[in-house]
């Protein structure tokens, strides 16, 4: 974000609306665009029609649970590594090992037998190979119009498109038989890496990793778009609101469907909640954070974006069945709207240089800790408190301390 100065011209200060992000984004970084959302229906196509297709395969259900963990392992915890690899060796040269990595795994997987376990790990590791390098080029596409919110926004909605269409197609080639699905997933990312490794050219000046250019910078504009934190305790405070973020966030996946079918009677419940959540965010985020509330810092998303969460759960109090669960989904759908892209947003424009991709796995390294560890103790409270008050009181309390815990990151100027 580049702060105004007083040796900027005045003509440079902005008249009428903005361009949109994607009228701006070059052809490679649509290509990008298009490849979160292919990834993301290919991977939602996958993902959920695993298990059955492992079932159905005579594995244990034991085995079941441990090998869709592996898969998780791999892809939130590789991505310490992943960002290293995209400060170390460039962007562009690890979206062509993602995508090659998730080829070998996919095509593993429909061997079968002894294959399976490196197929699932070669997926996972994969995925977080792409998931960062691909982050990070978009950001780096952005950063040349000063439009790195409106970026992480745009692709948050790819992703989410990809999230919606991907179990519907899931469901429609799986009587195809399972290898449908795989065949999908590998001539897709065939397809895209050929064109992301041979058929583009990146802005590579500023590609994470890539060699920059000696030529100065003119005086008249200060050329970072990053904005060093004044103290030292901002990268932690990140790290924590990004671990209470994926902790809180990962109730809707554990505590949320119990407590919707309690609510209402009806196991359909949680997918109008997921329809719900999946529209909303679809319709409304990127033009919420681009053009409604672009001129607001991100450290004041992550407070209102917990302060949301906080309503979302108290909503749950009165237990008041359908009206209880629609009151829940509106303002925990804003939480996720508002602290999401905030955190890649303040993870990118806070790290120091060539240090992108750094910044971006450790915030997926606080997905891997946050998740598991709010679906453990969301579930054990459950059942401990049986599903009594004490529960949402209990994620009331702690969105509020991570609110407040955000106003500890330094302030920044829009």
């Amino acid at each position: 974000m580049i702060a105004a100065t007083a040796t900027a011209p005045a003509a440079s200060s902005e008249t009428g609306p903005r361009p949109s992000t994607w009228s701006r984004t070059s052809t490679t970084g649509r290509a990008l665009l298009a490849t979160v959302l292919a990834t993301g229906v290919t991977t939602f196509m996958f993902l959920p029609l695993l298990a059955l297709h492992l079932s159905a395969a005579g594995t244990p259900v034991g085995r079941v649970g441990l090998l869709i963990g592996l898969l998780s392992l791999c892809g939130q915890g590789f991505s310490v590594i992943s960002g290293l690899l995209v400060d170390r060796v460039g962007a562009r040269h690890t979206t062509t090992a993602g995508f090659a990595c998730r080829i070998a795994g996919y095509l593993l997987i429909a061997v079968g037998g002894p294959a399976l376990v490196p197929g699932i790990a070669a997926v996972g590791i994969g995925g977080s190979l792409l998931v960062l390098s691909v982050k990070a080029r978009l950001v780096t596409e952005a950063a040349a119009h000063d439009d790195t919110r409106g970026m992480l926004a745009l692709r948050s909605t790819f992703g989410n498109v990809g999230v919606v269409l991907g179990p519907a197609l899931g469901a429609i080639a799986y009587p195809l038989g399972f290898d449908t699905i795989l065949g999908a997933a590998v001539l897709s990312h065939l397809l895209l890496g050929f064109h992301l490794t041979f058929l583009t050219k990146d802005g590579s000046k500023g590609e994470p990793g890539a060699p920059q250019p000696s030529t100065p910078a003119p005086t008249s504009v200060p050329a970072p778009i990053r904005t060093p934190s004044p103290a030292r305790r901002g990268p932690a405070v990140l790290f924590a609101a990004a671990i209470a973020y994926w902790a809180i966030y990962s109730q809707l996946n554990s505590v949320i469907p119990l407590t919707a079918k309690t609510l209402t009677g009806s196991t359909a419940a949680i997918s109008v909640v997921f329809t719900l959540n999946g529209a909303l965010v679809l319709l409304c985020q990127y033009t919420l954070l681009r053009r409604f509330l672009g001129h607001l810092p991100p450290r004041t998303f992550l407070v209102t974006g917990f302060t949301a969460f906080a309503l979302a759960y108290l909503a749950l109090l009165p237990q008041a069945g359908w009206l209880s669960l629609l009151l829940f989904t509106v303002p925990a759908t804003l939480a996720e709207m508002l602290i999401g892209p905030s955190l890649d947003e303040l993870a990118v424009t806070t790290a120091p240089h060539h240090r992108t991709g750094r910044a971006l796995g450790l915030l997926g390294l606080a997905g891997a800790i946050g998740s598991p560890l709010g679906a453990v103790l969301g579930t054990r409270l459950l059942q401990s408190l049986q599903g009594g008050p004490g529960v949402w009181l209990t994620v009331t309390v702690a969105a509020a301390l991570a609110a407040a815990a955000c106003l500890l990151l330094p302030p920044q100027r829009r």
